[in-house]
Order: C-alpha cells, then structure tokens, then sequence
C-alpha cells in the first residue's frame, strides 16, 4: 500500500490516491470525517480552524461502501479558497526562520516564499489524516487499536510517564488532548501566556497502538526496519524534530538490567512480559507488545512579534512575515502522528498478511493465529 498527496493550502482542494488498498473492505467515510474533525480540535488553533470544516469526497475504488481493489481517489476542499481566488497578493519576499521559506525560494528559484508555504504548509496533513483513517478502519477488523494523548506542552507536562492504553480515550475530551485534569490546566496556561506574548509553543506527544502483531518490519535489511519507517513517517510531519520509542532517550543513561524487557511462558498464556521498555520493537520488528512512540513537535515559525531575517530580493534585513497562523498546534499534530503510525502499520500488516481482497487477508490471519 502506498499514497501520495497534493494540493496546496490556498488551493481548491487537497487530494489523496491510494493505491494498493485490498477490496472488499468496507469504509465508513463519517469515520474519516470524524477524524478529520479530531484533527481540527485543540486549544491554541488559529483562525484558519473557523473557516474549514473538513469533509472527504472519496472519487474513485468504492463501490457500494466497498473497496474494489483500484485506487482511492480522497478529495478535501479547501473552504478558505474562494476567500483568495481572484485576488492580487503580493509577494511575501521576507522569510520565516524554522520554516521552509527560504531554502524552498533558494532551491526552486522562487522570488516569493508564498509559493513554498502553500506546498509547505501543514494544511497537508488533513489528507495524511485521511489516509490513516482508511488504515484505522482496515487495522480495526483485526483488533489493532490506536490512541493518543499530549505528555507536553511547552513548560507544562505530564508527571506519569507511562500511561495504560486504557487511559487513552479520556484524552479526547481534554482541550489539550491530555489524560491529566492537573496538567491540562498548567498546558492551557502555558499556551494563554505564549499568546498574550506574540509567541508559540510545541510539545511532545505520545501515539500507543495494540494488538500489532510479532513480526511486523524486519531485522534483514535496513530499509525494512519498523523503527526506522515509523521514525520516516513522524519526521515527514511539518515541526516534528524528534521521535523516540519506548523509553528511547531515557535508555542512554540506564545499565541494560534497566532497560531490557525480559521474556516469560506459560502454557496458555504464551509469551508475555511484565514491562516494554522496548515501546513494542526489538531488531527492527514488532515484538507483541504495546507499540509506544513519542514525537517532538517545535514551535510554529510564525510569530505574532516575528524574528529578524533578510529580504530574499533587496537582501535588506527585516523582520519575518506574519501571516495567520496557530499559537499551539501539538493537539492536532498528535492526531497527524497518530493516523501517520497507522499508515505504516497497515503497510507492514499489509506486507505479512496481504493479498488482493479482505477475504484473502483474513484467510491468512486466522492460519497466523
């Protein structure tokens, strides 16, 4: 399975193919929806947030509710569009430090950054959200669940560090999209004074997916490796600087005792363990544990009192663009990551059990049980 994307965030539409999707699965498109709405949720959006209300068309590869087998063809209008269709705009020329401004003008030999910021921008991630909603809903059949919740915005965090899986969905009800009364007050604190100040928050958030089977990724060749494909996947989304699984960094200060997960039997139970450090991967593929991953999100580039730059024609200093952006978005890029995991977890289900239709896959599941 494999998708690409397009579109711009001005622009009519954005559009998503996939190709590769078995037939056969049934797709609930208010499913997606929700998600894309899940999506456009979070304290610290920006005003670009009241205008859209994302809605996905899918075009072609459904039949009767159905998958057949041929690409899927998602469309999202763009809602904000005929707000600048028709219209003069003039160049933006004064890029935005930590955003792509400048090394897209430089590399496509733009005179105006706009042009990189409507390709750029984050607006994307609406169709990567609607894509790994179609992996969510074929992952379902087999009992792989997802959920996600913020462990951090800018000085505010979660004290627990290890949180059930069970406790997940409590996030969705949080404004902040934390489990945490406590810490979500300190987190909306934290993104009230940031905008009183003309300035931006990131943070980090926590993506656990279970019921992923041992086995998903390989050891035998770089390129195939679990962590690596789930560390691509985060690192494609806009601000994400950092990814870490399990107990990640925190492991470089420990002795292996502290790290390792060690491995128990018993006749029928299997194979179990009583920690995961390991956050569900070991030698590049999952091992039947919780998969844990957390990604670190920046602050956005666009700042209310901007920072210092160079006009990239007059070569004059100056100060960077402001355009209309969001004060925190991590609530919302925790979804992107999550729905992005779900992807790759549907690619490497897909790799192990696939076939052409969905009966095919079960039939090989169940043989895999």
């Amino acid at each position: 399975m494999r998708f690409l994307t397009a579109g711009e965030s001005h622009g009519p539409c954005l559009v998503g193919i996939v190709e590769g999707f078995p037939g056969g699965v049934p797709i609930d498109v208010e499913g997606i929806n929700s998600d894309l709405a899940r999506r456009q949720q979070g304290y610290g959006r920006g005003g670009r947030m009241a205008i859209e209300r994302d809605q996905v068309e899918i075009l072609t590869g459904l039949v009767n509710g159905e998958t057949i087998g041929s690409p899927i063809t998602l469309r999202i209008v763009n809602r904000d569009y005929p707000n600048w269709a028709g219209k003069e705009h003039p160049p933006i020329t004064l890029p935005r430090p930590g955003h792509g401004d400048f090394a897209g003008s430089v590399k496509y030999r733009l005179s105006d950054t706009r042009l990189v910021a409507e390709r750029g921008s984050a607006r994307d991630t609406a169709m990567r959200v609607a894509v790994g909603s179609l992996a969510r809903q074929l992952l379902k059949g087999f009992g792989i669940e997802s959920g996600v919740h913020v462990v951090k915005i800018g000085g505010a965090a979660l004290e627990e560090r290890a949180v059930p899986f069970a406790l997940l969905a409590q996030a969705e009800s949080s404004p902040v999209r934390c489990v945490d009364k406590k810490a979500s007050q300190a987190m909306l604190e934290e993104i009230d004074k940031a905008r009183a100040d003309g300035d931006t928050l990131g943070g980090i958030f926590e993506v656990q997916v279970k019921g992923v089977p041992v086995g998903l990724g390989s050891h035998a060749h770089w390129d195939r490796r679990l962590d690596g494909k789930l560390a691509w996947a985060l690192m494609s989304i806009p601000g994400i600087k950092g990814v870490e699984i399990g107990d990640g960094f925190a492991c470089a200060g420990r002795r292996g005792s502290q790290v390792h997960d060690e491995l128990f039997y018993e006749p029928g139970k299997g194979y179990y363990r009583t920690t995961n450090r390991a956050g569900g991967i070991e030698g590049g593929m999952s091992n039947g544990e919780i998969l844990v991953v957390r990604a670190a999100m920046k602050p956005i580039p666009t700042l209310q009192k901007p920072l210092r730059t160079v006009d990239i024609r007059s070569h004059e200093p100056g100060l960077a663009s402001v355009q209309r952006s969001d004060t925190c978005a991590v609530p919302a890029a925790a979804v992107v990551g999550e729905m992005a995991i779900l992807t790759v977890i549907a690619q490497e289900f897909l790799a192990v059990f696939g076939g052409d239709s969905l009966k095919e896959i079960e039939e090989r599941w169940h043989r895999f049980q």
